[in-house]
């Protein structure tokens, strides 16, 4: 028996690991998310717009494999989909974790994996860790783009957005989540991130503009894309 077989337990755990999550800074504001499944209809997740630091019992929510609520008043984390795809995808995963810890999150924004044999620990217990394709936050698209990996590994980078980690307990997911971090960190110590970021393309971060519009948010200004610091490269080689 899972140690969050019940509903209770399942909520206390999400609670835990959210303060771990941001006393470790994985997380920043309202970031990231988690899910614990009690049973085969019931998935408990995260509300969006509410710190991980500072979450309460009465701020989660309760849904079905479809994402519709059973139990709760808020809105469920914008990223529903992710872990409702991870879930789907792979029957044995209990609970998903999602977090930006900052220097897994620089790998995905170069879009090189974790795959190098560094450590005795993460080949023990994380595995390689490869980069999904990218995808606008809190769509389908990003569901997709984990979808190939969800059986074979333990996690995945989610390119230029953060990181994913599952599996059949709680603890496991997140220390997963521990593990991938301490590795991001060491291969970063090493100098393995030697790959210039990806940035964001126009077009992509006008889909996220769209995005913070819908969410009431009409300021702020708009970062440069990629087509933009191409621009100013050029200029500079002239």
């Amino acid at each position: 028996m899972a140690a969050h077989d019940t509903d209770a337990q399942a909520k206390a755990l999400i609670l835990e690991i959210g303060r771990r999550m941001y006393e470790r800074r994985y997380v920043s504001a309202n970031d990231g998310n988690i899910s614990i499944r009690t049973e085969p209809e019931r998935i408990w997740v995260t509300p969006a717009g509410v710190s991980k630091g500072y979450m309460t019992e009465e701020l989660l929510l309760c849904v079905d494999p479809e994402g519709r609520v059973l139990e709760g008043t808020g809105k469920p984390s914008s990223e529903l989909r992710m872990h409702l795809r991870v879930y789907r995808e792979n029957p044995e995963v209990r609970c998903v974790v999602h977090a930006h810890p900052v220097a897994a999150t620089s790998f995905a924004i170069a879009r090189i994996p974790l795959d190098v044999a560094l450590m005795t620990e993460s080949v023990l217990g994380l595995g390689v860790v490869p980069v999904a394709e990218y995808a606008t936050a809190g769509t389908e698209a990003v569901a997709d783009s984990v979808a190939p990996y969800c059986r074979d590994y333990h996690a995945v980078l989610l390119a230029n957005h953060g990181a994913l980690t599952w599996g059949e307990d709680a603890m496991q997911a997140y220390y997963r989540m521990e593990s991938l971090e301490c590795c991001a960190s060491v291969m970063m110590n090493l100098g393995y991130l030697d790959r210039p970021a990806q940035v964001l393309r126009r077009s992509q971060v006008n889909e996220l503009l769209e995005i913070r519009r819908g969410l009431g948010v009409h300021t702020g200004g708009t970062p440069r894309c990629a087509e933009d610091l191409e621009t100013e490269t050029a200029l500079i080689r002239k």
